[in-house]
């Protein structure tokens, strides 16, 4: 069972990212970050690690612009991940049955929270006419409340009142339609190959293709040397007594540097275009002059 103490911490970082997100301090309102904050809430990071990480490969390629809203992939994941771990549901059946559709289904609130946030707006038009500059900048704050209201209270009230139907739920999925449980689960492990699909639909794809083929020649190449170079470590663990050398973490610091370097030697191209192109310009406005 959820406590109440797990409940408040949760509802807490549900109001806090996105007040984040509506600021410039944007890392905390990623569902990665918020699932392994909710996982630790839960005693079970892993699970939420999973569950935020999941999410946030789901939507990587969806974006807003102005004021349009999106699917709250952050208090689905924050959802999810307390279901999952407290009544021992699997997180990619959470992921898929909990998660997403929370998400979903928050997208009205997202779209409540920007209409009564406009109450403050138009105190704050008010108060540009008279100057009163303080009052400016107190409603300005006063904004924040129905943004985390509108993330606070849903979760606390899903995660108060929900575990029974959640509990429900599961022994359904578990039982006589055990095999839409398992098409969900399938599901919630195929979501963040959505994600990539959506996200290469929009990225020039076409113009730099031997990026995407280098990439995933490279995650090969790294994939087979941490197979067996933890193959070699098992061996020598088991030959050598007292051996506890750590091959884990070579492939993913490997593929992070391979990024590191492409990132990196991107700007620096990018930066000498754009040098070129502005003495070019300057050029170009002296001999007119």
């Amino acid at each position: 069972m959820i406590g109440a103490l797990q409940i408040l911490l949760l509802s807490l970082v549900a109001a806090f990212t996105v007040v984040c997100g509506q600021n410039w301090w944007q890392t905390a309102n990623q569902p990665v970050f918020v699932g392994l904050a909710a996982g630790v809430i839960m005693g079970d990071p892993a699970t939420g690690m999973f569950i935020g990480g999941s999410m946030q490969l789901t939507v990587l390629g969806i974006g807003t612009f102005g004021g349009s809203s999106h699917i709250d992939a952050n208090t689905g994941s924050i959802i999810a991940t307390a279901f999952s771990v407290a009544l021992g549901m699997d997180p990619s059946q959470a992921l898929a049955a909990i998660a997403v559709p929370v998400a979903a289904i928050l997208t009205v609130v997202d779209v409540l929270g920007r209409f009564c946030n406009t109450f403050f707006q138009h105190r704050i038009d008010t108060m540009i006419e008279r100057e009163d500059y303080a009052g400016i900048e107190r409603n300005f704050l006063y904004g924040i409340i129905p943004w985390a209201l509108s993330r606070a209270l849903p979760a606390a009230l899903a995660l108060a009142f929900g575990q029974g139907v959640v509990q429900s739920l599961m022994d359904i999925l578990n039982g006589p339609l055990a095999w839409l449980g398992t098409g969900l689960g399938v599901a919630g492990a195929v979501l963040p190959a959505v994600g990539f699909a959506i996200l290469l639909r929009y990225l020039p794809v076409r113009e730099n293709w031997h990026y995407l083929v280098f990439g995933f020649v490279v995650t090969i190449f790294f994939n087979y040397l941490f197979t067996n170079v933890k193959s070699m470590g098992t061996a020598v663990a088991g030959a050598v007594e007292g051996f506890s050398g750590n091959f884990i973490g070579l492939p993913m610091l490997g593929i992070a540097l391979v990024g590191l370097f492409l990132a990196v030697s991107h700007y620096k191209t990018t930066s000498g275009r754009t040098a070129s192109q502005d003495t070019a310009q300057e050029g170009d406005d002296d001999d007119e002059l």
